[in-house]
């Protein structure tokens, strides 16, 4: 049995204010959400409102454990608006999957990119919507007829 390597997540550079961009490197627990990366994701929906997220899943990630799992969901659950776009860039597929899979369970765009594609996730999660793509569209072709309508005459 390999020993597993103490995990972290590594913030990337380069990117804007919006963006936190970050990589899992080792086996990430509990603790590394709660320390590392829940703070900075945190101060960074305080100073900018919403932010999008870049999250990298490389070689060197070798896992999480159940309590990660859950402070991972719990992040979602309690900032469910606060996260215009997701990208994830991994090269196991099983994680891309997952995430192509739980994705319209998730109040934001999401996206899963390879490796080999890093530059296409940070093109997309860096970019803007235009103002005419900004929120749901909703068609309101329909209305409800008025109830008095369908109440029958009395007499």
């Amino acid at each position: 049995m390999t020993e597993r390597k103490e995990g972290h997540f590594e913030f990337l550079e380069g990117f804007p204010a919006d963006v936190v961009a970050f990589a899992a490197k080792g086996f990430i627990d509990a603790e590394d959400y709660e320390k590392t990366l829940i703070p900075e994701i945190e101060a960074r929906i305080r100073q900018e409102g919403k932010v999008k997220l870049l999250y990298v899943l490389g070689p060197d990630f070798e896992g999480f454990s159940a309590g990660a799992a859950w402070d991972d969901a719990r992040l979602g659950l309690t900032h469910i608006g606060d996260f215009p776009r997701i990208a994830v860039v991994s090269d196991r597929e099983w994680i891309r999957a997952a995430t192509r899979m739980f994705a319209p369970l998730v109040a934001s765009e999401v996206e899963a990119f390879s490796m080999d594609q890093m530059e296409a996730a940070k093109a997309w999660i860096t970019a803007n919507r235009p103002p005419d793509e900004e929120g749901p569209e909703v068609a309101a072709d329909y209305t409800i007829p008025p109830l008095e309508d369908k109440i029958p005459p009395v007499g």
